[in-house]
């Protein structure tokens, strides 16, 4: 099985990236399993959503 070298010379950009502006695809990650969490419980009847003070209709 031959490697991807194209792949393994992205890494260290990607990596300055993440270092520079912060890791958003993981930032995103956890606001959306926290808010599947809390959706989860509202839905069940165990928390109330809270909306934020720009959502407000």
């Amino acid at each position: 099985m031959k490697l991807d070298s194209t792949r393994n010379e992205e890494l260290p950009i990607y990596e300055s990236l993440i270092r520079e502006r912060g890791d958003v695809v993981e930032e995103a990650r956890a606001v959306a399993e926290e808010t599947q969490h809390q959706m989860t419980q509202a839905l069940n009847g165990h928390a109330p959503v809270q909306q934020e003070a720009g959502a407000q209709q």
